[in-house]
């Protein structure tokens, strides 16, 4: 089955579910109905929710499912939370968004291991 559209292809405007159909029974409901939140977000997106709460929002247990690097899976976090109209952002964390990148970067990169990014970024974070 398709995915509905979120908006436009002509006008780029937003799309508004007008009528829903039961597929057992043909009964047919019209009116304006509101579409989920989750309706923003693409199917690989979508996947990645699902395996994110499945793995209780563990991301060392993501990096085993999918076979990506801690840095790799909360970028794609940050683009779910980009899809639902939010701007990720780390409320307790002192370090900033520049600083942290370069620390998952060089630990993406193998520069640095696990253990000496935990360290870079508690110590960090206490300084600031």
């Amino acid at each position: 089955m398709n995915r509905l559209p979120n908006e436009c292809p002509v006008c780029g405007g937003e799309f508004v579910v007008t009528s829903v159909q039961c597929r057992e029974c043909d009964t047919h409901l019209t009116g304006r109905f509101q579409q989920s939140t989750f309706a923003q977000v693409s199917e690989e997106q979508l996947a990645f929710i699902e395996l994110f709460v499945r793995n209780e929002g563990k991301i060392t247990r993501m990096e085993s499912d999918l076979g990506l690097s801690y840095p790799t899976i909360r970028n794609r976090l940050h683009g779910v939370i980009r899809a639902l109209g939010h701007e990720p952002n780390d409320e307790f964390s002192t370090l900033s968004e520049d600083e942290r990148k370069k620390i998952l970067d060089d630990l993406e990169n193998g520069k640095i291991d696990y253990d000496e990014a935990l360290r870079l970024i508690e110590t960090r974070e206490k300084q600031s």
